[in-house]
Formats: C-alpha cells, structure tokens, sequence
C-alpha cells in the first residue's frame, strides 16, 4: 500500500520539473568586458551581437559589402561601318547601358543598335563579364531594322494619340462654352421668359458640330475615356436644349391666344373696325333730307359732223 501511494508522488514530481524546463526564458549573450572597461561583441565565442555607443545590444553588421573594391574599368573597341570606337566602361555594366554610351559617338539611337561579339548578337540585359567581355575586346555595331521600324511605329502611335488628345482638349473648352450659354437659356425660361427660337436652333447645331468632331477621334487609354465623356455631356446638353425648345415654343403659343383674347373682349366693349366705321358713316349720309331744283347748267354742244345745204334747206318730200 505505501508503494502505491509514492508511485503519483513521483510523477508529479518529474511533470513540475518538465514544465519548468519549457517557461525557462532563454539566455541573452551578455557582452564581455574589455581590459579598459568597455564592453566588446558577445561572449563564449558569439560574434553576431555587439554593443552599441548608446548601450543598446545588436546584431553585429556585416561590413564585408562596404569593403568589396569597385568593379575594374575595360575599354572596348567598338567597331561602326569602317570607325572603331573606344570605350571605357565597368566590366559589370551590360550591354545596353553600352549601347547608351554609343549613341552619342555614332548618333545611332539605343534602340536601333544591335551589337555583336564573337558573332553572335548580344541582349541588351546582358553582362559584359558574363558574356566574356574583357579589357581590349572587340564588339561590332550594326543597325537593327527590325527594332528601328518598331521604334517608327511607335512614335507614329504616340504623336496620333497626342494629336487626338489636344483635339479632345479643345473640344472640351469649346462644350464648355456652349454649355455656359445653354445654362443661361435655361435660367432665362425657368424665370418666366421667353427666348428666340432660332438662338436655341443655332445652339443646338453647334453642339452637334462639336459631336461630328468627336465622332472623327480615333483614341486609346485614357483619352478614349474622355472623348466618351465629352460625347456624353453633348448628349445631355441637347437634350436639355429640346426640352427648353418645347417649353419657350408652349410659352409662345399661350401668349398668342391670350392676345386674340384680349382683342375680343375690345371689340365687345364698342371698338369698331375701319370697315364698320365707313359703314355706319353711309348709313349716315342716307338720313339727310332730298333738295330738288331746276336750275341746270348749260354745255355748247359741238357738231359732231359737218352739216350740207341740203340738211340747212330742211327735209324733201317725194310727190307722187
């Protein structure tokens, strides 16, 4: 029975001394003292922590980088057409950064050169150590054709697209002129008032000149986002314009009908017209009294042919 009791006591004991073991912190190299005092990296043989001035404890830096000595110069001897062409660059620099340094002794643009060592061409990410570049080697330079045409292709595309982006610009500043002027029509008919309808026409024309100019855009990226966005605001602005249209054309015929109105009601109260007045003015003259007379005026009348004897010696008579 006292053995049974012990057994527990025991593995009690061994757990306690387990988990003391695992909450045990680790142990931080503590420097070494110096023979003048200061302290000096880690002790027991550890080198990766030192002290700093401050007192702050780090990990020692690797200064093997800062030390490394620069990369030797060589000088190349480049051959273009029947001209070589000495140059003195780093041995770790690669052959575009080479290409670079030609373009001004041979005028050649970087993107037109292709370059050729032991015969073989060359990628313009390439080492020159790598590759087996040394000091005095000879490289040749030839024109690329192939990059050349892609190099024209691509200025092309880019001048289209600042072309078409300067005319989207200043596309843009003429909508927002119109704009202004389509904003001021509509305050004018929202108060109350009326505008001509040939100023309306005009505008809208305008508008639609600008939206023919957009139409004729060819664009990519972003400036074919804001030609779409300028055609929209077009849009909006014309239909604005045709709603204010039905509205000042609605005002106009409201006003008309009010002014025949108002002529009606003149006519009611004892207005006449100038064809009514003469009628009554002859109705008028028909009321005066009827004079009579006798005395009546007196004309020489002139023969209209000349009279013969026998017509003055009067009429013959015929005896049978």
């Amino acid at each position: 029975m006292m053995r049974m009791k012990t057994r527990p006591a025991a593995g009690e004991a061994k757990i306690d001394r387990m988990m003391r073991m695992k909450t045990r912190p680790a142990a931080v190299p503590q420097p070494e003292m110096s023979s003048g005092g200061s302290r000096v990296a880690g002790g027991s043989g550890n080198s990766d922590w030192e002290m700093r001035p401050c007192g702050m404890l780090v990990q020692k830096r690797n200064t093997d980088s800062d030390d490394r000595p620069a990369p030797p110069t060589i000088r190349v001897r480049v051959k273009y057409g029947s001209v070589y062409h000495e140059i003195n660059i780093s041995s770790q620099a690669t052959f575009g950064e080479l290409k670079k340094m030609l373009t001004g002794a041979t005028g050649l643009h970087h993107q037109d050169q292709q370059l050729l060592f032991k015969d073989k061409k060359m990628d313009s990410k390439a080492f020159l150590d790598i590759s087996g570049v040394k000091n005095k080697s000879k490289i040749l330079l030839v024109e690329d054709p192939i990059s050349q045409e892609k190099r024209y292709i691509e200025m092309r595309k880019n001048a289209k697209m600042e072309k078409a982006a300067k005319t989207v610009s200043e596309i843009s500043l003429e909508v927002d002129r119109l704009g202004g002027q389509v904003s001021g029509l509509e305050s004018v008919i929202s108060r109350g008032g009326r505008v001509e309808e040939k100023a309306i026409i005009t505008l809208i024309e305008l508008l639609m000149n600008q939206l023919l100019k957009l139409d004729g855009v060819l664009a990519e990226g972003d400036v074919k986002l804001q030609r779409k966005m300028q055609v929209r605001r077009v849009q909006k602005y014309v239909e604005t314009l045709d709603k204010l249209k039905i509205k000042n054309s609605m005002r106009a015929s409201s006003s008309a009908s009010s002014s025949s109105s108002s002529n009606s009601n003149g006519e009611e109260d004892g207005s006449s017209t100038p064809l009514q007045a003469a009628a009554a003015s002859s109705s008028g003259n028909h009321k005066q009294p009827i004079v009579i007379t006798t005395k009546w005026e007196t004309f020489d009348h002139a023969p209209s042919r000349q009279e013969t004897p026998a017509h003055r010696a009067g009429p013959a008579y015929s005896l049978i």
